[in-house]
């Protein structure tokens, strides 16, 4: 049978003027550039602060459980941080040695600004490291909600090689001029000055490679920030990938022309596109866990 393009339905006029490849475009739509892409549902809203609190601390349970699933823990290392809805200054993070496929909303701990543990599960130790980082790039950036890190393997790999992402893919476009390198290591952060440093090395960045340690994302939302960081890993897997093979020949990767990379950007790159595209992951993971990862 022929696909429903190839036949007639009586309307050959209507037919002719639809755009191939574009279900629904037609060609007169197509040259006048009146594609646009459809509203995305946003994140959910919430009065009560405190309803905020438990709902997004239930999101930042799920976090952990989709990171545990990536691969991305290794040992203790990496946290994710959500700035607390009640007190800004504060932020929920994962206990210092909690499984993270295990972790559940009521094991998180809240931290306030001079680093002590407050509230939270019957675990409370924190990881030193994880509030010099967090609470630097918390603090200089009021309008950042959530901040990941952790070592991933291909994240970890490419920051090896102190050089910024190139523009190779669809994909790398959403971190065009909006990922820093960290160009220094000192070691294990727990220093209040490193923490500092590495804020103001992401500057207004999504994105920041940690030389010789590892990626950092964040976001006005836990999704958002999730999703750059599943995002990023890969760009990072893709590039080594593209140039091992390209030097392999003797040749450079192609990179993306500057303003296609800017106007793709604005589509792949915007705070409400992370929040999106985590959606599918996110709501994966709430099936698998059930009603667990809440308390």
């Amino acid at each position: 049978m022929s696909p429903p393009s190839a036949t007639s339905n009586g309307s050959e006029s209507q037919q002719a003027d639809i755009a191939t490849h574009e279900p629904g475009l037609t060609k007169s739509q197509a040259a006048k550039k009146e594609v646009t892409m459809p509203k995305f549902p946003g994140p959910k809203k919430f009065e009560d602060k405190y309803e905020e609190r438990d709902y997004q601390k239930g999101r930042l349970a799920l976090a952990f459980r989709i990171f545990a699933k990536f691969g991305f823990d290794e040992g203790v290392a990496g946290h994710i941080t959500l700035r607390d809805p009640v007190h800004p200054d504060h932020f929920w993070v994962n206990p210092f040695g909690v499984a993270w496929p295990l972790l559940k909303a009521s094991d998180l701990i809240l931290v306030n600004p001079e680093g002590q543990v407050v509230d939270g599960g019957p675990c409370r130790l924190l990881n030193a490291a994880a509030y010099m980082i967090h609470h630097a790039v918390h603090t200089a950036r009021p309008e950042i909600n959530c901040v990941a890190h952790s070592h991933s393997i291909y994240g970890r790999a490419f920051c090896t090689l102190g050089r910024n992402l190139d523009t190779i893919t669809q994909d790398a476009c959403a971190f065009h001029n909006d990922i820093a390198l960290y160009s220094s290591f000192r070691g294990i952060v727990l220093a209040e000055d490193e923490g500092i440093a590495i804020a103001a090395a992401l500057g207004k960045g999504k994105a920041a490679l940690l030389q010789n340690h590892g990626l950092l994302t964040c976001g006005q939302s836990i999704e958002a920030a999730v999703f750059w960081f599943m995002s990023l890993e890969k760009c990072c897997h893709a590039q080594l990938l593209a140039d091992a093979a390209a030097g392999g020949r003797g040749h450079e990767t192609i990179k993306i022309d500057e303003k296609d990379a800017e106007y793709t950007y604005k589509t792949v790159g915007t705070e409400m596109a992370g929040w999106f595209s985590a959606k599918p992951t996110f709501d994966i993971m709430e099936s698998e866990a059930g009603v667990d990862y809440k308390w």
